[in-house]
Protein backbone atom coordinates (compact mmCIF):
# COMPACT_ATOMS: atom_id res chain seq x y z
CA UNK A 1 0.00 0.00 0.00
CA UNK A 2 1.21 3.47 -0.78
CA UNK A 3 0.44 6.54 1.44
CA UNK A 4 -0.04 10.07 -0.54
CA UNK A 5 -0.57 13.04 1.61
CA UNK A 6 -1.82 16.43 0.42
CA UNK A 7 -2.60 19.50 2.39
CA UNK A 8 -6.20 21.46 0.99
CA UNK A 9 -5.20 24.95 -0.19
CA UNK A 10 -8.69 25.93 -0.46
CA UNK A 11 -12.13 24.95 1.31
CA UNK A 12 -14.06 22.27 0.20
CA UNK A 13 -17.15 21.61 0.74
CA UNK A 14 -16.84 17.18 0.26
CA UNK A 15 -13.72 15.54 1.10
CA UNK A 16 -14.40 13.35 -2.02
CA UNK A 17 -13.89 16.54 -4.27
CA UNK A 18 -10.91 17.55 -2.55
CA UNK A 19 -9.26 14.22 -3.44
CA UNK A 20 -10.73 13.79 -6.95
CA UNK A 21 -9.08 17.12 -7.54
CA UNK A 22 -5.61 16.60 -6.10
CA UNK A 23 -4.81 12.99 -6.93
CA UNK A 24 -3.87 12.54 -10.17
CA UNK A 25 -5.77 10.37 -12.19
CA UNK A 26 -8.54 9.77 -9.73
CA UNK A 27 -11.81 10.50 -10.79
CA UNK A 28 -14.56 11.18 -7.83
CA UNK A 29 -16.19 7.93 -8.15
CA UNK A 30 -12.65 6.32 -7.95
CA UNK A 31 -12.05 8.24 -5.05
CA UNK A 32 -15.04 7.49 -2.84
CA UNK A 33 -13.58 3.69 -3.16
CA UNK A 34 -10.36 4.76 -0.86
CA UNK A 35 -12.81 6.07 2.38
CA UNK A 36 -12.68 2.83 3.52
CA UNK A 37 -10.57 3.49 6.17
CA UNK A 38 -7.91 4.89 3.92
CA UNK A 39 -8.45 8.29 4.16
CA UNK A 40 -7.38 10.45 7.39
CA UNK A 41 -8.00 14.13 7.42
CA UNK A 42 -5.93 15.75 10.43
CA UNK A 43 -5.48 12.47 11.82
CA UNK A 44 -8.99 11.11 12.06
CA UNK A 45 -11.46 8.99 9.15
CA UNK A 46 -13.94 10.79 7.09
CA UNK A 47 -16.61 10.11 5.01
CA UNK A 48 -16.77 11.16 1.33
CA UNK A 49 -19.29 13.79 2.38
CA UNK A 50 -17.12 15.72 5.03
CA UNK A 51 -15.72 18.97 4.58
CA UNK A 52 -12.26 19.73 4.25
CA UNK A 53 -10.97 23.43 5.84
CA UNK A 54 -7.82 24.77 3.90
CA UNK A 55 -4.57 24.07 5.58
CA UNK A 56 -6.43 20.50 6.27
CA UNK A 57 -3.47 17.77 5.83
CA UNK A 58 -4.92 14.70 4.44
CA UNK A 59 -3.34 11.10 4.54
CA UNK A 60 -4.39 8.62 1.95
CA UNK A 61 -3.61 5.21 0.88
CA UNK A 62 -3.81 4.00 -2.38
CA UNK A 63 -4.28 0.29 -3.29
CA UNK A 64 -1.67 -1.25 -5.38
CA UNK A 65 -1.70 -0.53 -8.79
CA UNK A 66 -2.96 -3.85 -10.77
CA UNK A 67 -0.96 -4.30 -14.27
CA UNK A 68 -2.12 -6.32 -17.19
CA UNK A 69 0.57 -7.45 -19.57
CA UNK A 70 -0.61 -6.43 -23.09
CA UNK A 71 -0.68 -9.22 -25.90
CA UNK A 72 0.87 -9.04 -29.14
CA UNK A 73 -2.02 -8.93 -32.16
CA UNK A 74 -2.09 -8.62 -35.65
CA UNK A 75 -3.99 -5.24 -35.91
CA UNK A 76 -3.40 -3.32 -39.38
CA UNK A 77 -1.65 -0.33 -38.32
CA UNK A 78 0.70 2.21 -40.74
CA UNK A 79 4.49 2.44 -39.62
CA UNK A 80 4.45 6.21 -40.92
CA UNK A 81 8.72 5.67 -40.36
CA UNK A 82 11.02 3.17 -37.73
CA UNK A 83 14.40 2.28 -37.02
CA UNK A 84 16.27 0.58 -34.21
CA UNK A 85 15.49 3.67 -31.62
CA UNK A 86 12.09 4.73 -32.82
CA UNK A 87 8.59 4.34 -34.99
CA UNK A 88 6.40 7.19 -36.06
CA UNK A 89 2.68 5.96 -36.13
CA UNK A 90 -0.36 6.74 -37.88
CA UNK A 91 -3.31 5.82 -35.38
CA UNK A 92 -6.96 5.61 -36.93
CA UNK A 93 -9.86 6.80 -35.12
CA UNK A 94 -11.49 4.42 -32.76
CA UNK A 95 -8.02 2.85 -31.45
CA UNK A 96 -6.86 3.13 -27.76
CA UNK A 97 -3.11 3.83 -27.45
CA UNK A 98 -3.16 1.60 -24.42
CA UNK A 99 -4.72 -1.11 -22.36
CA UNK A 100 -6.70 0.49 -19.06
CA UNK A 101 -10.38 1.20 -18.09
CA UNK A 102 -11.63 -1.84 -19.51
CA UNK A 103 -9.87 -2.12 -22.92
CA UNK A 104 -7.12 -5.19 -22.66
CA UNK A 105 -7.54 -5.61 -26.54
CA UNK A 106 -7.11 -3.70 -29.85
CA UNK A 107 -5.19 -1.48 -28.79
CA UNK A 108 -2.29 0.33 -30.20
CA UNK A 109 -0.27 -1.27 -27.66
CA UNK A 110 -1.45 -4.93 -28.69
CA UNK A 111 -0.78 -4.04 -32.51
CA UNK A 112 2.60 -2.46 -31.93
CA UNK A 113 4.17 -5.49 -29.80
CA UNK A 114 3.13 -7.54 -32.55
CA UNK A 115 4.44 -5.52 -35.50
CA UNK A 116 7.46 -4.37 -33.81
CA UNK A 117 10.62 -5.89 -32.27
CA UNK A 118 11.36 -4.28 -29.21
CA UNK A 119 9.26 -1.41 -27.07
CA UNK A 120 10.84 0.53 -24.31
CA UNK A 121 9.99 -0.53 -21.25
CA UNK A 122 10.26 2.67 -18.96
CA UNK A 123 6.21 2.66 -18.74
CA UNK A 124 5.61 -0.65 -18.23
CA UNK A 125 3.63 -3.61 -18.96
CA UNK A 126 0.74 -1.34 -19.51
CA UNK A 127 2.20 1.06 -21.56
CA UNK A 128 5.49 0.02 -23.42
CA UNK A 129 7.14 2.14 -25.85
CA UNK A 130 4.50 5.04 -25.21
CA UNK A 131 5.95 8.49 -24.78
CA UNK A 132 3.07 10.42 -25.26
CA UNK A 133 -0.76 9.63 -26.45
CA UNK A 134 -3.54 11.16 -28.48
CA UNK A 135 -7.31 10.53 -27.42
CA UNK A 136 -9.11 7.06 -28.72
CA UNK A 137 -11.20 9.09 -31.50
CA UNK A 138 -8.64 11.16 -32.97
CA UNK A 139 -6.52 10.00 -35.80
CA UNK A 140 -2.61 10.75 -36.55
CA UNK A 141 0.55 10.79 -35.69
CA UNK A 142 1.92 9.57 -32.69
CA UNK A 143 5.75 8.62 -31.47
CA UNK A 144 7.02 5.39 -30.19
CA UNK A 145 10.24 4.34 -28.18
CA UNK A 146 12.02 1.05 -29.39
CA UNK A 147 14.33 1.04 -26.29
CA UNK A 148 14.71 3.29 -22.70
CA UNK A 149 17.49 5.66 -24.23
CA UNK A 150 14.97 6.56 -26.66
CA UNK A 151 12.22 6.55 -24.16
CA UNK A 152 13.97 9.30 -22.05
CA UNK A 153 15.28 11.33 -25.08
CA UNK A 154 11.59 11.46 -26.60
CA UNK A 155 10.10 12.23 -23.17
CA UNK A 156 12.89 14.99 -22.71
CA UNK A 157 11.52 16.81 -25.82
CA UNK A 158 8.03 16.89 -25.12
CA UNK A 159 8.84 18.21 -21.20
CA UNK A 160 10.85 20.87 -22.79
CA UNK A 161 8.47 21.34 -25.05
CA UNK A 162 10.70 20.96 -28.32
CA UNK A 163 8.61 18.42 -30.18
CA UNK A 164 6.43 20.33 -31.86
CA UNK A 165 2.98 18.67 -32.95
CA UNK A 166 0.23 19.99 -35.09
CA UNK A 167 -3.56 19.20 -35.61
CA UNK A 168 -6.02 19.50 -37.88
CA UNK A 169 -9.52 20.43 -36.68
CA UNK A 170 -12.68 21.35 -38.00
CA UNK A 171 -14.68 23.43 -35.91
CA UNK A 172 -18.75 24.11 -35.17
CA UNK A 173 -19.56 27.96 -36.56
CA UNK A 174 -17.31 30.60 -38.34
CA UNK A 175 -14.23 31.60 -36.09
CA UNK A 176 -13.92 35.83 -36.85
CA UNK A 177 -10.64 35.54 -35.51
CA UNK A 178 -7.75 34.60 -38.32
CA UNK A 179 -5.22 33.44 -35.45
CA UNK A 180 -4.47 33.65 -31.96
CA UNK A 181 -3.33 31.81 -28.85
CA UNK A 182 -5.51 30.29 -25.95
CA UNK A 183 -3.72 30.14 -22.40
CA UNK A 184 -5.90 28.90 -19.58
CA UNK A 185 -5.66 26.46 -16.98
CA UNK A 186 -7.36 23.00 -17.42
CA UNK A 187 -8.13 20.28 -14.92
CA UNK A 188 -11.12 18.35 -14.16
CA UNK A 189 -14.55 19.70 -14.64
CA UNK A 190 -16.26 20.17 -10.93
CA UNK A 191 -19.69 19.44 -12.09
CA UNK A 192 -18.52 16.19 -14.48
CA UNK A 193 -15.33 14.44 -13.36
CA UNK A 194 -15.49 12.55 -16.66
CA UNK A 195 -14.59 15.45 -18.12
CA UNK A 196 -11.93 18.06 -18.18
CA UNK A 197 -12.69 21.97 -18.07
CA UNK A 198 -11.25 25.69 -18.08
CA UNK A 199 -10.62 26.14 -14.33
CA UNK A 200 -8.88 28.52 -11.90
CA UNK A 201 -4.39 28.39 -11.67
CA UNK A 202 -4.84 26.41 -8.74
CA UNK A 203 -7.39 23.91 -9.88
CA UNK A 204 -5.49 22.57 -12.72
CA UNK A 205 -2.77 22.98 -15.31
CA UNK A 206 -1.16 25.80 -17.47
CA UNK A 207 -2.63 25.14 -20.93
CA UNK A 208 -1.14 27.25 -24.21
CA UNK A 209 -2.21 26.20 -27.87
CA UNK A 210 -1.62 28.20 -30.79
CA UNK A 211 -4.95 28.34 -33.59
CA UNK A 212 -4.53 29.28 -37.37
CA UNK A 213 -8.02 29.47 -39.63
CA UNK A 214 -7.35 27.53 -42.85
CA UNK A 215 -10.66 27.72 -44.50
CA UNK A 216 -14.37 29.00 -43.91
CA UNK A 217 -17.28 27.36 -45.27
CA UNK A 218 -20.66 28.83 -45.55
CA UNK A 219 -22.15 26.85 -43.63
CA UNK A 220 -20.97 27.57 -41.02
CA UNK A 221 -17.61 25.56 -40.13
CA UNK A 222 -13.98 26.76 -39.87
CA UNK A 223 -10.89 24.68 -41.13
CA UNK A 224 -8.15 25.01 -38.22
CA UNK A 225 -4.68 24.47 -37.41
CA UNK A 226 -4.10 24.15 -33.58
CA UNK A 227 -0.10 23.99 -32.53
CA UNK A 228 0.32 22.90 -29.31
CA UNK A 229 2.88 24.68 -26.70
CA UNK A 230 2.04 22.46 -23.94
CA UNK A 231 0.04 18.45 -24.19
CA UNK A 232 -2.66 18.32 -21.57
CA UNK A 233 -5.70 15.90 -21.54
CA UNK A 234 -8.23 16.93 -23.99
CA UNK A 235 -6.56 20.51 -24.68
CA UNK A 236 -7.30 21.13 -28.01
CA UNK A 237 -10.96 19.54 -27.63
CA UNK A 238 -11.24 21.89 -24.41
CA UNK A 239 -9.59 25.06 -26.00
CA UNK A 240 -11.82 24.66 -28.93
CA UNK A 241 -15.15 24.68 -26.80
CA UNK A 242 -13.39 27.91 -24.82
CA UNK A 243 -13.47 29.20 -27.85
CA UNK A 244 -17.36 28.43 -28.83
CA UNK A 245 -16.37 26.36 -31.62
CA UNK A 246 -16.15 23.11 -30.30
CA UNK A 247 -14.54 20.20 -32.54
CA UNK A 248 -17.29 18.68 -35.27
CA UNK A 249 -18.06 15.03 -34.25
CA UNK A 250 -17.20 15.63 -30.49
CA UNK A 251 -19.15 13.65 -28.45
CA UNK A 252 -17.87 15.07 -24.98
CA UNK A 253 -17.41 18.50 -25.72
CA UNK A 254 -18.98 19.06 -28.70
CA UNK A 255 -22.78 19.82 -30.02
CA UNK A 256 -25.61 17.58 -29.47
CA UNK A 257 -27.40 17.18 -32.82
CA UNK A 258 -24.58 16.56 -35.52
CA UNK A 259 -25.10 17.29 -39.45
CA UNK A 260 -22.62 14.46 -40.57
CA UNK A 261 -22.48 10.73 -39.79
CA UNK A 262 -19.70 10.42 -37.62
CA UNK A 263 -18.23 7.97 -34.97
CA UNK A 264 -15.47 10.68 -33.21
CA UNK A 265 -14.35 14.20 -33.60
CA UNK A 266 -13.13 15.84 -36.71
CA UNK A 267 -9.43 16.33 -34.69
CA UNK A 268 -6.06 14.72 -36.48
CA UNK A 269 -2.81 14.90 -34.97
CA UNK A 270 -1.35 15.98 -38.95
CA UNK A 271 2.51 16.89 -38.21
CA UNK A 272 4.80 15.74 -35.83
CA UNK A 273 8.53 17.23 -35.62
CA UNK A 274 11.10 15.84 -33.49
CA UNK A 275 15.12 15.60 -32.75
CA UNK A 276 15.89 11.48 -33.11
CA UNK A 277 17.08 10.61 -29.98
CA UNK A 278 20.49 9.16 -31.21
CA UNK A 279 20.91 10.77 -34.16
CA UNK A 280 20.23 14.37 -33.34
CA UNK A 281 18.73 14.90 -36.33
CA UNK A 282 15.70 17.19 -36.80
CA UNK A 283 12.79 15.29 -38.48
CA UNK A 284 9.26 15.92 -39.53
CA UNK A 285 6.60 13.82 -40.18
CA UNK A 286 3.17 14.34 -42.28
CA UNK A 287 -0.15 12.11 -42.22
CA UNK A 288 -3.06 13.04 -44.93
CA UNK A 289 -6.43 13.70 -43.78
CA UNK A 290 -8.33 10.20 -43.30
CA UNK A 291 -11.10 9.67 -46.01
CA UNK A 292 -13.74 10.35 -43.52
CA UNK A 293 -12.63 13.65 -42.85
CA UNK A 294 -11.96 14.42 -46.52
CA UNK A 295 -15.55 13.32 -47.52
CA UNK A 296 -16.97 15.49 -44.34
CA UNK A 297 -14.47 19.13 -46.82
CA UNK A 298 -15.46 17.87 -49.98
CA UNK A 299 -19.13 18.08 -49.03
CA UNK A 300 -18.72 21.57 -47.47
CA UNK A 301 -17.01 22.72 -50.86
CA UNK A 302 -20.01 21.34 -52.84
CA UNK A 303 -22.13 23.52 -50.86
Amino acid sequence: MNKVRLTARADYTRADIFLSENLEGYTRSAVKRLFDGGVLINGKPVKPSSPVSIGAEAEVTLPEAVEYAAKPEEIPIEIVYEDADIAVVNKPQGMTVHIGNGNFEGTLVNALLFKLDSLSGINGVIRPGIVHRIDKDTSGLLVVAKNDAAHLGLSKQIEEKSCKRTYLALLEGVMKEDSGTVTTYIGRDPRDRVKMAVVPPEKGKLAITDFTVLKRFKEGFTLCRFDLRTGRTHQIRVHAKHLSHPVVGDPVYGVKKQKFNLNGQLLHAWRLRLTHPKTGKEMTFEAPLPDYFVKVLNKLEEI
